[in-house]
């Protein structure tokens, strides 16, 4: 994994963590659902989504929501989507 997969996965976890602070991100298994491993209904889910948008900068827009489902799928998502070296 990459610097910047590194980055965007942390932080997409502390985004998860601050939406579902009962959530203990060490447990989130990579690709399984992340939806259905944090028990999040649509409205939450599109809140992390949201929040990944405002934090990261990259709108996931509802065509692409089938490409987010894991915490793998998402990073590489983002990772395609923000320029190499912007998260420094």
């Amino acid at each position: 994994m990459s610097q910047q997969q590194e980055q965007i996965r942390t932080e997409v976890l502390a985004i998860v963590k601050r939406l579902a602070p009962e959530i203990d991100p060490t447990k989130i298994i990579a690709d399984k659902p992340l939806r259905t491993q944090i028990d999040l209904d649509s409205m939450d889910w599109l809140n992390v989504l949201a929040a990944i948008h405002e934090k990261l900068g990259v709108d996931i827009p509802e065509s692409d929501y089938g490409k987010v489902q894991t915490l793998d799928s998402i990073v590489a998502y983002l990772a395609g989507k923000i320029p190499a070296g912007s998260l420094e």
